[in-house]
């Protein structure tokens, strides 16, 4: 990688993430040295960018909190692929966040120019993702798991353990297991304190709570 392209790609890495990021650690990603790396970062210091150095346990190099982020620019390449990737997350339903991946989508393509968007929509088309479809889920227990993923919510939901019998349980997510077409949420059942795993598409019903 060129020295103006690594500079770019580096500023690019730390617009990502305000956390510190050792110098070992970029120089492991972009395969320079760590020399390169210090003359790296202190050209972009050079050039403005407010990029501060903290020592001890988690430190790193970071972006000064303070500093203004100017709006992403996409090339047409970087947005087919995070459009292409959305678009198998949605026709395969990989993860229950469809409405926050498509306003996600949006908004990749609203950063681009009218070339870039034409441009765009070609190489989409041109993309066959072949996968394997999740099990479906009923958009309301859908908005319910996003809505208690992303904000730490409870949710009181009905499970199929089987065809004939429905268990009632209320629940905090821990995390989420994308295994094959199935998805799995692994909670603390809040009325028993104990570990659960749920299977997405055998709950037929779920509802917000209230945070504790």
């Amino acid at each position: 990688m060129r020295k103006k392209s690594r500079l770019f790609a580096l500023a690019e890495a730390l617009r990502a993430r305000r956390t510190g990021v050792t110098a070992q650690e970029l120089a492991d990603r972009f395969g320079v040295t760590l020399r390169t790396i210090y003359r790296d970062l202190e050209a972009l210091q050079d050039a403005g960018m407010p990029i501060r150095a903290d020592r001890g346990r988690g430190g790193g190099y970071a972006l000064d909190k303070n500093y203004q982020l100017p709006p992403i620019n996409f090339t047409a390449r970087e947005a087919a692929l995070l459009v292409a990737l959305s678009r198998l997350a949605l026709e395969q339903r990989l993860i229950p966040f469809p409405k926050t991946i498509e306003s996600a989508i949006d908004k990749v393509r609203s950063a681009l120019s009218t070339s870039a968007q034409r441009e765009l929509l070609s190489l989409v088309g041109e993309l066959q993702l072949v996968g394997v479809p999740a099990l479906p889920v009923p958009t309301s227990v859908r908005d319910a798991i996003e809505a208690a993923w992303f904000e730490s919510r409870p949710l009181r939901i009905v499970y199929a353990k089987s065809a004939w019998q429905m268990s009632p349980r209320i629940v905090k997510i821990r995390n989420l297991v994308f295994d094959r077409s199935v998805t799995l949420l692994n909670c603390i059942d809040l009325e028993t304190d104990q570990d659960r795993q749920f299977r997405l598409d055998r709950i037929k019903q779920a509802s917000l709570l209230d945070a504790a």
